[in-house]
C-alpha cells in the first residue's frame, strides 16, 4: 500500500519514512504543503499522513483542496497542536484521525491499519490470484493454504505484482515503486529480489505465477505450461 507523508521536520520525516518502509508501506515524503497538494491530486495513495504546520500551504488548506477534488482516501493529521478546537477543525475539514506529537510509532501504525481497514469490505482486504492469497491487513501471504514468510520489501513487491496482474512491469518501475530509486543497469537489486520472491511463491507450486519477459521486465500471470 502507498502512503503520502507531508512533514517538514527532517528528523521526524526520516524516522517515519524508514519506519513505514520497514512496515511494508511504499512512502512518498514531501516537506511542504504545495508539494503535498500536488502529489495528492496527481497520484493515487491509500492514505495520507498530513502535518498541520507546513510551509507554503498549511495542512488545513491541503485537506480542503483534496476533499474539494473528490479524493476520499483516509487522511491522518500529525500535529503538535493539541487544542480541542484544532482537532474539531481537522475532522470538520474531512480528516479521518488526529494524532498529537509526540507519539509512539506503534500507535501510528495501529491507527494506519485501522484507517485502511475502515469502510472496506472484507474481500477488499485480500487479493487472490490462483491459490495465492495476500492479506493486506495482517500482512500475510499464503499459497494452497501454506503460510509463506516474506520480508517487508518482498511483501510490497508481491502486492505490486498482484495489483497489476497481467501487466509487464519494467525494472525501472519496480525499482522506483519498491526502493524509491532510479534504476541503474549496474545494480541487480531488482533481479535478486524477484529471484528470492519466486523461490518462495513459485517453487514447489503450480501454476508458476511470476514470469520473466526477456528485455521487457516481469509479469504476474497464471502460466499452466
Amino acid at each position: 500500500m502507498k502512503i503520502l507523508l507531508a512533514e517538514d521536520e527532517a528528523k521526524t520525516g526520516d524516522y517515519l519514512t524508514q519506519g513505514l518502509s520497514e512496515a511494508g508501506y511504499i512512502t512518498d515524503w514531501v516537506k511542504d504543503g504545495l508539494s503535498a497538494q500536488h502529489q495528492a491530486l496527481c497520484e493515487e495513495y491509500d492514505l495520507i499522513i498530513l502535518d498541520v504546520m507546513l510551509p507554503q500551504l498549511d495542512g488545513w488548506q491541503v485537506i480542503q483542496a483534496i476533499r474539494k477534488h473528490g479524493k476520499t482516501m483516509p487522511i491522518l493529521f500529525l500535529t503538535a497542536k493539541d487544542q480541542i478546537e484544532n482537532r474539531v477543525k481537522g475532522l470538520d475539514l474531512g480528516a479521518d484521525d488526529y494524532l498529537v506529537k509526540p507519539f509512539a510509532f506503534a500507535e501510528l501504525l495501529a491507527r494506519i491499519k485501522s484507517l485502511l481497514r475502515r469502510g472496506q469490505q472484507r474481500e477488499e482486504n485480500n487479493i487472490c490470484i490462483a491459490d495465492l492469497e495476500l492479506d493486506l491487513i495482517k500482512r500475510r501471504v499464503t499459497r494452497s493454504g501454506q503460510r509463506i514468510d516474506l520480508t517487508a520489501k518482498e511483501f510490497a513487491l508481491m502486492e505490486l505484482f498482484m495489483r497489476r496482474q497481467g501487466e509487464i512491469l519494467p525494472r525501472t518501475l519496480i525499482a522506483s515503486q519498491i526502493w524509491d530509486m532510479n534504476f541503474d543497469s549496474d545494480t541487480n537489486v531488482v533481479e535478486v529480489a524477484i529471484k528470492r520472491l519466486r523461490n518462495k511463491v513459485d517453487n514447489g507450486f503450480s501454476p508458476k505465477l511470476i514470469q520473466n519477459i526477456r528485455g521487457m521486465g516481469y509479469v504476474l500471470e497464471i502460466n499452466n505450461d
